[in-house]
């Protein structure tokens, strides 16, 4: 059971933090980063840019949304770990989805950067001391602490890896 306290993250984001298999997210980090990356390898070529339905993202689409949300969550953790006290904005994934670029890359190279993005963020978070892990800032007038921006980026991608499964190969 993950225990964090309730001021430490938006109500929102408890279903990415209670799909996370241990309380120990920077192994959570580490063990998806061979497991994401063989699942999206594995993938059929014809299911790399299919859409269950209109207008859904494809699996590579996917891919590089798990890829910026780790990115802006690991920036937000160091923000707050560093004591930033700013109130830092929110972004809109469906505009950063329409402007990634997925579909003219190929499925190694999004391997590739999410590889690079995850160790990047292991060993961000593995710097952290355990009082820079409690501390909580705000991102889009929300609360969350350091530890539970990790547990969300384990979370969220699960998550999608979990859509991919239900709804796009079977």
């Amino acid at each position: 059971m993950i225990k964090l306290n309730q001021n430490e993250y938006l109500d929102y984001y408890g279903y990415y933090i209670s799909l996370n298999s241990t309380d120990d997210f920077i192994l959570n980090l580490e063990n998806q980063l061979e497991s994401t990356s063989l699942f999206f390898k594995s993938l059929p070529i014809d299911k790399l840019e299919y859409q269950y339905e209109v207008g859904k993202w494809t699996p590579k689409d996917i891919l590089q949304h798990i890829i910026d949300t780790e990115r802006i969550f690991a920036y937000r953790a160091l923000r707050f770990a560093r004591f930033d006290l700013t109130n830092l904005p929110g972004y809109e994934e469906n505009d950063y989805a329409n402007s990634a670029n997925a579909t003219n890359r190929t499925i190694g190279d999004l391997i590739e950067e999410y590889k690079v993005v995850r160790l990047a963020s292991i060993h961000l978070f593995k710097s952290f001391s355990e009082k820079m892990l409690l501390n909580i800032g705000l991102a889009n007038n929300a609360p969350a602490s350091v530890r539970a921006l990790g547990f969300i980026i384990a979370g969220h991608e699960i998550h999608h890896v979990t859509i991919i499964k239900e709804r796009y190969l079977k």
